[in-house]
């Protein structure tokens, strides 16, 4: 019978991690909430991505909220219980959300050790910056390394999206007022992107057709750079358009390119329409 692992690696829902890949890394996934009123959700257990669209779309105002410290305590004993010896907790951009500190409080009144990693990113970047963690932490590596490959995988990333209006942001407070009028002033598609774990407006595009273009070529430069490139492509409600973006990327690069829908808590912030695409670098790392 093998050893357990002796180092677990947990991460939250807005890695839009398929269920498969994270069963797979033994990544524990903590959902965030979305909230409608006086009702709340587990995003990925309770409302799906297209709940989020269709409730958005029929003009109901959702918020968000980052996880319970409850809950990520109970994801780090769970660890424990499973002969994890430490856990290294890979959460989206503190500068987004209140996760970072939800963990590290709950950190402190875990069983084990927590070492709590500011990802500085959203969706696949974070999703990428977890799964290599997981490799190191299978390959038998401590947590100091562990938390060490997933700030560096997170670090390599770049994430630039499409939307199809800023009023959603902003109202959340994820972007500024003045980029948001700025980018609906002039009428057109503004392309965003995540730097120093904050969003910023990118460049403004006329057309929905070139502000693609725009995303595709961003995102493609930035792979090229990279040793081992790894692209994932998300969205909310345009399946069509989501698959098309991948398909370029794949001719253009020659990798395989991860497609999934774009977390609900993230959808709710970013609206249906979006498109995104996160690229990281996983290298040639020695797990």
């Amino acid at each position: 019978m093998s050893e357990p692992i002796a180092v677990r690696v947990v991460t939250d829902s807005t890695a839009c991690l398929p269920d498969a890949a994270a069963r797979d890394a033994g990544i524990a996934v903590v959902p965030l909430r979305v909230l409608a009123g006086d009702d709340e959700w587990r995003e990925g257990v309770e409302i799906s991505p297209d709940e989020v669209a269709r409730r958005i779309g029929a003009g109901e105002r959702l918020t968000t909220s980052q996880p319970p410290p409850a809950a990520l305590l109970a994801a780090y004993r769970e660890a424990a219980a499973a002969g994890a010896r430490a856990v290294v907790s890979v959460h989206l951009s503190g500068a987004l959300s209140g996760t970072v500190g939800a963990a590290e409080h709950a950190g402190h009144r875990a069983m084990l050790p927590v070492r709590v990693v500011d990802s500085g990113t959203v969706a696949m970047a974070l999703g990428f910056a977890a799964t290599e963690a997981a490799a190191c932490a299978a390959a038998g590596h401590d947590a100091a390394h562990v938390a060490a490959r997933a700030a560096e995988v997170a670090g390599s990333s770049e994430t630039v999206f499409l939307v199809d209006s800023l009023d959603h942001l902003r109202r959340g407070g994820r972007l500024s007022a003045p980029a948001a009028a700025l980018g609906t002033a002039l009428g057109v598609r503004p392309l965003l992107g995540v730097r120093d774990g904050r969003i910023e407006l990118l460049q403004r595009v006329r057309t929905r057709a070139a502000a693609t273009a725009r995303l595709v070529e961003r995102a493609a430069r930035h792979a090229e750079g990279l040793e081992r490139p790894g692209v994932a492509v998300h969205h909310l409600g345009v399946p069509d358009r989501a698959d098309e973006v991948a398909e370029e990327l794949h001719e253009r690069l020659g990798v395989d390119v991860v497609v999934s829908p774009v977390s609900a808590v993230l959808g709710a912030h970013a609206g249906p329409g979006a498109l995104a695409v996160a690229v990281a670098e996983l290298g040639t790392h020695r797990h």
